[in-house]
């Protein structure tokens, strides 16, 4: 079994920046992809970023793009995500996600509520 749980968030103002953190425990097992997702009230939930595990490529959303930045650190078995320039419509409920060789290698934090104030 393994656990993710995702700290960082808060209520900010625009313009301002936050760093989510996601600390993972348990089981072992052959990771592949790191993300961060994000769901707004009334909307689905959508990608924000991803981290190949192997070649360490990153993806991110068009709407984040220069603003947010995602990361690792191999020895706290922790990953990050950087965000800057936070606007409103950023507001919503971020969580992490960890996706293995295998199918059933596919997992999620809580998720951690980021508010921005106009």
């Amino acid at each position: 079994q393994v656990q993710l749980v995702e700290s960082g968030g808060g209520l900010v103002q625009a313009g301002g920046s936050l760093r989510l953190s996601c600390a993972a425990s348990g089981s072992t097992f052959t990771l592949y992809v790191m993300g961060w997702y994000r769901q707004a009230p009334g909307k689905q939930r959508e990608l924000v970023a991803t981290l190949d595990s192997i070649t360490s490529g990153t993806n991110y959303a068009d709407f984040v793009k220069g603003r947010f930045t995602i990361s690792r650190d191999n020895a706290k078995n922790t990953m990050y995500l950087q965000m800057n320039s936070l606007k409103p419509e950023d507001t919503a409920v971020y969580y992490c996600n960890l996706r293995g060789s295998r199918r059933s290698d596919d997992y999620w934090g809580q998720g951690t509520q980021v508010t921005v104030s106009s």
